[in-house]
């Protein structure tokens, strides 16, 4: 199969990679003009649409405005190629693309995963399909490539990107919630590593707590996942959250505490800094 990508950051090399182990024909255009091993590059965006499928896998909104939206790509794409959006973008956003791609008649799918760079060079990760399923039965072996299992989050793309906003909202609450239960613990002569020991084996042992609490037990937040882009999927989940007209206490917390720790200068290290900016302890890691 013909696999272009757009984008080729940190997860796009991983993925590529993995692909083009597989025995697929993968090219690539990045803006920064980034080359992989066995990656054909791309002289321009628009040559990804003349494949068989194209992954986009760029940072936000803005950036796939700018290189797929604004110079109308889709109006030249190849018959029957399917676009997969795999960045997390907003909501509304996922929506306008969908019209956009329904007008030139090109497949669109959308596909955030779960998973940080390390997952995603393991093949493990979990990705969040959203589209026809006409469409994801053909990228099945794409998918099954790149993610441990693909879990199906409707007929509609903008419902995978909701799940993906969603699930970011919650890694970043769970953070939080760690940091406020070691204030409480440590004041009280319980030691983090005692504390998680309890928590990871009892009632949160899932990734998340795994990971994070480890970066918490360490005073170590390196990127990692960098807080300007956890603080940027926050945006995305007030705003969806507004469209809702349900008030949002929680997100409302952690979007103040993570702009807090942007703010100060924090945006570069590991959005796990939120927890650093609760204890204290954020001015060690500037």
């Amino acid at each position: 199969m013909k696999i272009a990508f757009i984008g080729l950051g940190a997860m796009g090399r991983a993925m590529a990679s993995n692909l083009v182990r597989n025995g697929h024909d993968v090219s690539a255009w990045t803006r920064s003009g980034r080359t992989l091993a066995g990656v054909t590059a791309l002289q321009t965006p628009g040559k990804a649409f003349e494949g068989d499928v194209v992954l986009t896998v760029l940072s936000d909104d803005a950036a796939i405005r700018s290189v797929i939206v604004d110079p109308d790509l889709l109006s030249d794409a190849a018959p029957g190629v399917i676009h997969v959006v795999m960045s997390t973008i907003s909501v509304a956003f996922s929506r306008e693309l969908t019209v956009l791609h329904n007008k030139a008649r090109v497949a669109f799918v959308a596909s955030p995963v779960l998973g940080r760079p390390d997952v995603a060079a393991d093949g493990a990760l979990q990705i969040l399909a959203g589209g026809d399923q006409a469409h994801l039965a053909k990228l099945a072996p794409v998918f099954e490539v790149l993610g441990k299992r693909i879990w199906s989050m409707g007929n509609e793309p903008s419902g995978a990107h909701a799940t993906k906003i969603a699930c970011n909202m919650m890694i970043t609450m769970a953070i939080e919630a760690m940091a406020e239960a070691v204030v409480l613990t440590e004041a009280n002569g319980v030691a983090r590593e005692e504390f998680f020991d309890l928590i990871l084996n009892t009632l949160f042992g899932s990734r998340s707590y795994q990971v994070y609490s480890k970066n918490i037990t360490n005073r170590v937040y390196e990127p990692g996942f960098r807080a300007a882009l956890g603080f940027k999927d926050l945006r995305l989940a007030t705003e969806a959250g507004a469209e809702t007209g349900r008030k949002l206490p929680m997100l409302a917390a952690i979007f103040g505490r993570m702009g807090e720790a942007i703010a100060a200068g924090h945006g570069e290290n590991d959005w796990s800094i939120v927890a650093a900016q609760t204890l204290g302890e954020a001015d060690r890691n500037s």
